[in-house]
């Protein structure tokens, strides 16, 4: 046999046993006469002995192997005299009578040790290489728990694990789809799912009453440190339910892998937030609640005091910074630096400070004590505070207040990654105009019904309309979230009518479910959760990619396997399509 333990396994009261161990050598040290070799592999790392005065053969052996050779080792193992304390193995050493190559092996190009020298592009590249880091391979370790415990929450509370189509029908409504041609019917093409929404919502009008699914989707959208175009979702739905029953439900597996994987418990429920309040507040619908730093209006004391920048806003809001009215100019303006760059887009910050000598402002000559007091007064601030205050286009200016608010966080230390904060946010807008075309786009979904009060607006005020939607938020982070679907058949027709498709249309792309609607369905809700999310919240990192054992770059590539590629024309002939794309 290859091996009779792995390398992580073996302990002092193993000490005289004779074993056998395979793996990856991490690093070697040559001692002159003594030889160490740190053999890894997925449990752990074991060190190696040889020494010249028991078998110099041995130890030239030893000498001679590489980073990353693949070895077995067969020997004794002994209690080592300089232990090392850092490794579960680190009271022992194999003494080595036999060693055998099992495969040699290049320089890998960056280290394979928890600290690397290899940057992200690098890393991805040879992924297979990067994935032997423990630090990498504990990531996947803690994956693959949260998805038992997922599984063993949600079979606890009745969910039935169903797998829905891969290759479905075209309904771009949202992000764009990823398209597959089809050989068999020239001309036509499948979409891979950007969620299994209208599958899981016919597994409720067959009776299955409770569905999961821990599922892969494909959205062809520009990517982040949190989004790729193929991910992972926990996808749920449960028929006969109202939005606090699913609430309920959900907050319960979220409060089952806290406990279960990091060994936190939530004896309250979750905070609660009215979209609009989340939206005026932090100028966010996924507020990070880790520390305070809510929006004040300043508009009505701020204005008619011939400041003009002011005077011309349609709003000016406020945040209160504690104890940094000491900052120095270089610090002020490099947060007005941050405020200028392209993608948050505002003019600057007038500051105001309340310092020994007083209340000071940038822009004093407009303003007197007075009006400064009343601005410390609305803001709460206090003796060593700094305000910062933006002042523009209401939606705009809300989301530039939103950036600094996080920016000045990090910079504060006030989002510590092992502090959590659930929210659910809830009764979003049901739809939201595109000022260009003048029509109506869905918030979440098509699929959404209004809260019960405002379904009797959904044609006449549309604008008004609230949706039946919730959204999972932890520390900044939208998690998951839905809806209470519609499940009568005129109301989807309305709903369809007011996003603007044809009675065509909407035959065309969802007749499939209207009929069903015919046939009994009943009440249902879900929701879905960004798996690739909740494990990189739960590892303390923000990049989901970490997570995700083959990930794609910030362009949509595997640089690992090199595609997306190019497709020999024989195959495009096939599929019917008569037009050659060149990548890269």
């Amino acid at each position: 046999m290859y091996r009779t333990h792995t390398c992580g396994e073996l302990r002092l009261a193993d000490a005289g046993k004779t074993v056998t161990l395979s793996g990856w050598v991490q690093r070697t040290r040559d001692l002159g006469g003594m030889t160490f070799v740190d053999l890894r592999d997925r449990y752990g790392i074991t060190q190696l002995s040889f020494n010249t005065e028991r078998n110099k053969t041995l130890c030239d052996q030893a000498n001679a192997l590489g980073r990353e050779f693949v070895v077995q080792a067969t020997g004794a193992v002994k209690e080592r005299e300089s232990k090392n304390n850092n490794i579960p193995t680190g009271e022992i050493e194999l003494i080595v009578t036999e060693l055998k190559v099992l495969n040699s092996a290049k320089l890998p190009p960056f280290t394979i040790e928890d600290e690397t020298d290899g940057g992200d592009e690098l890393r991805m590249k040879y992924r297979y290489l990067d994935l032997r880091r423990p630090a990498v391979r504990s990531n996947f370790e803690l994956r693959h728990r949260m998805a038992m415990e997922v599984r063993n929450y949600l079979s606890s509370q009745h969910f039935l694990e169903v797998e829905t189509p891969v290759l479905i029908k075209s309904t771009p409504e949202g992000a764009r789809d990823f398209v597959v041609p089809s050989r068999m019917n020239q001309g036509e093409f499948y979409a891979l799912p950007q969620s299994p929404q209208t599958f899981k919502q016919l597994l409720m009008v067959a009776g299955f009453d409770r569905y999961f699914q821990i599922v892969k989707c494909f959205r062809d959208e520009d990517l982040r440190a949190d989004r790729q175009p193929e991910f992972t979702q926990i996808d749920c739905e449960l028929a006969f339910v109202e939005r606090e029953d699913v609430l309920n439900t959900f907050e319960g597996m979220a409060k089952h892998l806290f406990k279960t994987i990091l060994g936190r418990e939530f004896h309250e429920p979750f905070q609660r937030m009215e979209y609009d309040d989340a939206m005026r507040s932090y100028g966010s619908d996924k507020p990070d609640l880790r520390f305070g730093m809510p929006f004040v209006e300043l508009t009505e004391h701020a204005q008619g005091k011939g400041f003009k920048v002011f005077d011309e806003a349609e709003l000016v809001v406020a945040i209160r910074a504690e104890g940094v009215a000491a900052w120095s100019r270089k610090q002020t303006d490099a947060l007005i630096d941050f405020v200028k760059r392209p993608q948050i887009g505002s003019s600057g910050i007038v500051f105001v400070r309340w310092a020994e000598d007083g209340l000071k402002s940038t822009v004093d000559k407009f303003y007197s004590q007075e009006d400064l007091q009343g601005w410390a007064y609305a803001t709460g601030m206090q003796k060593g505070d700094l305000v910062c205050i933006l002042a523009g286009e209401q939606h705009k200016t809300r989301k530039q207040m939103n950036e600094l608010r996080l920016h000045l966080g990090d910079l504060l230390g006030l989002r510590d990654p092992w502090t959590f904060k659930p929210l659910w946010v809830v009764n979003f807008p049901l739809l939201e105009k595109d000022e260009e075309s003048g029509r109506w786009h869905a918030m979440h979904h098509p699929f959404t019904s209004p809260i019960p009060e405002h379904a009797h607006l959904l044609e006449s005020d549309p604008g008004a309309v609230k949706a039946n939607a919730y959204d999972l938020v932890i520390n900044g982070t939208e998690i998951g979230g839905g809806s209470i679907r519609i499940h009568d058949r005129s109301m989807q027709e309305a709903m369809f009518r007011v996003l603007g498709f044809t009675d065509e249309d909407a035959r065309y792309k969802f007749g499939f479910l209207m009929d069903a609607f015919e046939y009994g369905a009943p009440p249902h809700g879900g929701a879905a959760f960004g798996f690739d999310r909740w494990v990189s919240l739960f590892g303390g990192r923000s990049d989901i990619r970490e997570f995700i054992a083959f990930p794609k770059n910030n362009a949509g590539r595997d640089t690992m396997i090199d595609a997306p590629s190019r497709i020999d024309e024989p195959q495009l002939k096939e599929l019917g399509i008569g037009v050659t794309v060149n990548n890269k």
